[in-house]
C-alpha cells in the first residue's frame, strides 16, 4: 500500500502530527495494518531535516518507528546542507537519500518503481518569503535544482519514453500554478516551474500530486492532479 499526504514542516504544530496518530480516527487503524514494505509519501516540506533540535529529533524517531516506511520528496523549507550531507543509493530504479532505516528521502528527477508503479519525483521549490530569511539558516539556495537536475530528469524520463504512473512535485509547471490564485505574483513563473512546464507537455500520466500550496483538492484545470496538504490520499 501507497499513502500520499502533503507538507509536515517538521510538526511545527501537533496537529500535523495527528495525521498518523489515533487522533485520526478514519487513517490510523489502516496506518496501523501496514508494515515496513508499505510507504507513506509526503509531498515536500518534510522539514524533519532542519536544525537537529531536540523536538525534531524527538519527531524523527517517533515516525521512523511507524510501522511504515516513510518517503519524502523535499520542498523549500528543508536545510538542504544537511539533507545533501547524505550520500545517495540506488533504490527501486531511483537515487535516495536513507535518512534512518525507515526514512528515506527521493531524490529529484528520478523514476522510481514501487508496488507495480513507476513514479517520477521532482522536489523543490521557489520560497516566495526568502526576503525575511536569512540563507544558511532559515533558506537555502539550494531549494531551486540546477540545469544538471533538469538534465538528469531528462534523461531518465527518455528511458522509460516519458511514460510513467505517478507524477510527485512539490511545485506545480507554470501554466498550471497561475490557474490556483488570482494574486499571481504570490507564486509567480521560475526556471523550475518552466522546466515542469515542459514536463507537462510531454509526459504521460495517470495521477500528479504536489504539495506547497497548502490547499487540498484536485486542480480544475486538470482533474488527474490534486494539490495534497493536511488529507492523506491512497494511491
Amino acid at each position: 500500500m501507497m499513502i500520499i499526504t502533503g507538507d509536515i514542516h517538521g510538526f511545527e504544530d501537533t496537529d500535523k502530527a495527528t495525521r498518523f496518530s489515533r487522533k485520526n480516527k478514519q487513517w490510523y487503524p489502516i496506518l496501523q495494518t501496514l508494515t515496513k514494505e508499505d510507504y507513506v509519501i509526503i509531498c515536500g516540506d518534510f522539514g524533519l531535516l532542519w536544525d537537529n533540535s531536540h523536538s525534531e529529533l524527538y519527531w524523527r524517531e517517533w515516525l521512523n518507528h511507524k510501522p511504515f516506511t516513510t518517503l519524502f520528496i523535499d520542498g523549500n523549507h528543508e536545510n538542504f546542507d544537511m539533507l545533501y550531507s547524505y550520500p545517495t543509493e540506488e533504490w527501486n530504479g531511483g537515487k535516495i537519500r536513507k535518512i534512518s532505516d525507515s526514512i528515506f528521502h527521493l531524490a529529484r528527477g528520478q523514476v522510481f518503481e514501487l508496488q507495480g508503479k513507476k513514479i517520477f519525483t521532482f522536489g523543490g521549490a521557489e520560497s516566495h518569503d526568502k526576503w525575511v530569511r536569512k540563507e544558511g539558516l532559515t533558506w537555502w539556495a539550494d531549494e531551486m535544482p540546477t540545469e544538471s537536475d533538469f538534465q538528469e530528469a531528462r534523461d531518465n524520463l527518455d528511458r522509460y519514453d516519458w511514460d510513467v504512473d505517478i507524477v510527485l512535485t512539490h511545485s506545480l509547471p507554470s501554466s498550471l500554478q497561475s490557474t490556483i490564485y488570482e494574486e499571481y505574483e504570490l507564486y509567480p513563473a521560475n526556471p523550475l516551474t518552466d522546466f515542469l512546464d515542459e514536463v507537462y507537455s510531454k509526459i504521460t500520466f495517470e495521477k500528479w500530486y504536489t504539495g506547497h500550496y497548502h490547499l487540498d483538492g484536485y486542480l480544475k484545470a486538470d482533474q488527474r492532479i490534486r494539490i495534497i496538504y493536511r488529507t492523506l490520499r491512497e494511491l
